[in-house]
């Protein structure tokens, strides 16, 4: 038996139309698993890469400004893999943060990911399934960053989510674990690679000497979606090139 492969599965890849979840959703399909590609833009392009490479995928619109968007996406449906990667940013200085900003990534970021958790999770448990969730974390779900006071308190709050869905559900058959992120190179992270110095800054304290790939945090969803993490309940994996082992 392959535990790495993901024959047979069907996935949910949120924010799948670009950047890690692209990845993520290329990845899953290459290991074998039927692919839904979401996002609030269309995913078509997703779908159509991992359909040339010879695997199996469709698109849906999700927008999580709706933090109940995906509430009637699972039942009935047989999915056994659920990634939330749909995620913004807002960039201000916490004295000049305004509360729409602060909402707006609130509820795609933390509201929307328990909700769509929490539905996954009742159709799997309704059919007495197993099921794998893989939640996007960040580095700042450990540290506090600089000017993104909003995404920082949602990705600690992921985290935690991931704990807490661990702890109820590992017992039921359904995995929930998390991948924390360092500076990968995504449309989010465009300006600080423009940046001599800031570049610079920031590759200075990687150990590993360079800023992550898409392809880094998409072979990590196929670990934790796959059989051979089965025994693998509430983990915060860190890809970022080591730098949180400084």
């Amino acid at each position: 038996m392959n535990r790495f492969s993901l024959e047979g599965r069907r996935a949910l890849v949120t924010g799948a139309n670009t950047g890690i979840g692209q990845a993520i959703a290329e990845a899953l399909a290459s290991a074998g698993a039927h692919v839904t590609c979401s996002g609030r833009r269309s995913c078509d392009e997703t779908v159509s890469r991992i359909v040339e490479a010879g695997g199996q995928a469709e698109s849906l619109r999700l927008d999580f400004a709706d933090p109940m968007a995906a509430r009637d996406v699972f039942e009935g449906a047989h999915y056994g893999i659920l990634v939330n990667n749909a995620g913004i940013i807002r960039r201000a200085e916490s004295v000049d943060f305004t509360e729409a900003d602060w909402d707006a990534v609130m509820d795609v970021n933390l509201k929307a990911l328990f909700f769509t958790c929490q539905a996954f999770g009742k159709a799997v448990l309704a059919r007495e399934g197993r099921g794998k969730i893989v939640n996007i974390a960040s580095l700042l779900s450990f540290q506090g960053g600089i000017r993104v006071p909003s995404y920082t308190a949602s990705k600690h709050g992921v985290a935690g989510l991931t704990k807490l869905l661990a702890n109820e559900w590992a017992a039921q058959g359904i995995n929930v674990n998390a991948i924390a992120p360092g500076y990968i190179e995504t449309a989010n992270t465009a300006a600080l690679r423009a940046d001599p110095e800031r570049s610079k800054a920031i590759l200075d304290r990687i150990p590993a000497g360079r800023w992550g790939q898409a392809q880094d945090i998409a072979d990590s969803a196929v670990f934790l979606s796959a059989p051979a993490s089965d025994y693998v309940h509430g983990a915060v994996l860190n890809v970022d090139g080591g730098w949180l082992a400084r």
